[in-house]
């Protein structure tokens, strides 16, 4: 067995390496979230940035319930191999951005205290959707949500991300730690302000004084990601050993693309992430829009007819010309709701979508994709549908819905059973179970499930039928035999 990646290890000639010695630098980020997504993004522009300029910018990881990234970093010092895998064969990169990593349920106080430490001036976060604990009829917070229900009643022990934000800030408040960034970086819409409005909803429940404190010495700026990141595998491990002559448990892989786009609004300094091909600009919104209609639009869609077609990955979906044909008849309908983007060419980056979605270098697990799709089908295909429901091709959207709808049966083609992994997967279970295959039903008991589509979606005729008539259809063909009629009708 190979030794252990570390910070004292040498690395195979072929592994590019820091350009700087990761322990000359202070942590400056703490990152909640930290996951392989934030390990091949954020850390990465930090890795580069630091090379480039400097600064005490090392991040201090925070993981609110898995010990799998503290087990896999800790003992590496913080090190771990980047895989990127590209029509030019896999490449590694070993990456010192990240100093450790803290367990929070193991020390919910080390994690407060990083939060209020004075020499951290920006948290990061990516924790996906469903833990922010957002009210989808509102906007505002879950006052159901487990994690909100029992910070609330414990705000000095909290468990969720809203919990520990406001109680390191308080705490940086009583200790005059000064101003601080809070730096959402999930797919949610103008994810910024919805993160300030979460975190002074909270606050101002837990203590009175705290908004105004907030309001004045914090910024929440908006900021859109993307670059596609599967979950590691025992392949990523090997291949990771195999590159590198050495273990490493942390390993993550990735494509060759990336893009960060980041309102530049910080309130005490920040890395030179434009260094690392960062792009910061007054609003971010446009780029949002486009990245959550556009990409996780069609990633939905993918997931759950690719899945339901026998597909395994993203990439062997997109050998299936037919669901191909419906993935960029979508991405059309979606562009059409979309303001001017900045610097963009939405029907080249329509195509680009299609060329990385096809990478079949890259195993995003259609499966994965999949999960919660309650708190993802509002920004990704309820949004776009709105605004196109009155003079746009709002059928391009019914076919989505109609597999998110037969996914939620959770009974594959073979008859074999699937956990929907859904924050609302009891009241999925019981309208799926209520609606005994007729697709009427099955229609009517999913769109009343709260937070997930507007009245209007719900309302209208011509919608309900065609998401009636594909969702017929695949109860009687098959997921295939759906994509096949789809796909005809409109050539």
């Amino acid at each position: 067995m190979s030794a252990r990646l570390d910070a004292s290890a040498r690395l195979a000639a072929d592994v590019a390496l820091p350009a700087y010695v990761p322990e000359d630098h202070g942590c400056g980020i703490v990152h909640i979230g930290i996951r392989a997504f934030h390990k091949a993004h954020q850390a990465i522009y930090t890795d580069t940035a630091l090379g480039l300029d400097g600064g005490d910018w090392r991040i201090l990881g925070v993981s609110l319930r898995s010990r799998e990234a503290a087990t896999g970093l800790n003992p590496q010092d913080g090190r771990f191999l980047l895989l990127t895998r590209g029509a030019d064969g896999d490449h590694a990169r070993l990456i010192g951005s990240i100093a450790h990593v803290l367990v929070a349920p193991d020390a919910p106080d080390a994690v407060i205290a990083a939060i209020a430490d004075p020499a951290t001036r920006i948290v990061t976060v990516t924790v996906t959707e469903k833990a922010y604990g957002i009210d989808r009829s509102t906007g505002g917070l879950d006052l159901t949500h487990e994690a909100i229900a029992h910070d609330l009643d414990a705000p000095d022990a909290p468990r969720g991300v809203i919990g520990f934000l406001v109680a390191g800030l308080a705490r940086r408040r009583a200790t005059n730690a000064g101003p601080l960034t809070i730096l959402c970086c999930d797919n949610l819409p103008e994810n910024g302000h919805m993160l300030s409005r979460l975190v002074d909803a909270f606050a101002r429940r837990v203590d009175p004084a705290l908004p105004a404190w907030i309001d004045a010495n914090i910024r929440f700026p908006s900021s859109m990601v993307d670059r596609i990141t599967p979950a590691p595998t025992d392949r990523t491990l090997a291949d990771a050993d195999r590159m590198s002559g050495l273990r490493d448990d942390a390993a993550v892989e990735t494509e060759p693309f990336s893009q960060w786009i980041i309102e530049d609004d910080f309130a005490a300094g920040r890395p030179a992430w434009e260094k690392a091909g960062a792009l910061f600009v007054a609003s971010v919104s446009p780029y949002e829009k486009m990245k959550l209609r556009m990409l996780n639009g069609a990633h939905s869609l993918i997931a759950y007819a690719g899945f339901l077609a026998g597909h395994e990955t993203v990439a062997d979906a997109m050998q299936d010309r037919g669901l191909t044909r419906i993935v960029g008849r979508q991405m059309e309908a979606a562009a059409a709701t979309l303001p001017p983007v900045p610097g963009i060419d939405l029907r080249a980056y329509r195509d680009e979508l299609l060329a990385r979605f096809s990478n079949p270098a890259i195993r995003h697990l259609t499966y994965q994709i999949a999960m919660d799709g309650t708190e993802k089908l509002p920004q990704r295909i309820a949004s776009p549908l709105v605004e196109t429901l009155e003079n746009g091709d709002a059928d391009a959207f019914a076919f989505a819905i109609a597999a998110w709808m037969r996914y939620c049966m959770g009974i594959d083609e073979t008859g074999a059973a699937y956990a929907l992994r859904d924050p609302k997967e009891t009241l999925i279970a019981q309208a799926a179970k209520d609606a005994r295959r007729a697709p009427e039903r099955l229609f009517a008991n999913l769109t009343a499930i709260p937070g997930v589509f507007p009245a209007v979606i719900r309302a209208d005729s011509a919608l309900r039928t065609s998401v009636i008539t594909h969702l017929s259809t695949m109860l009687d063909r098959g997921m295939t035999g759906a994509i096949e009629a789809a796909a005809q009708a409109r050539t």
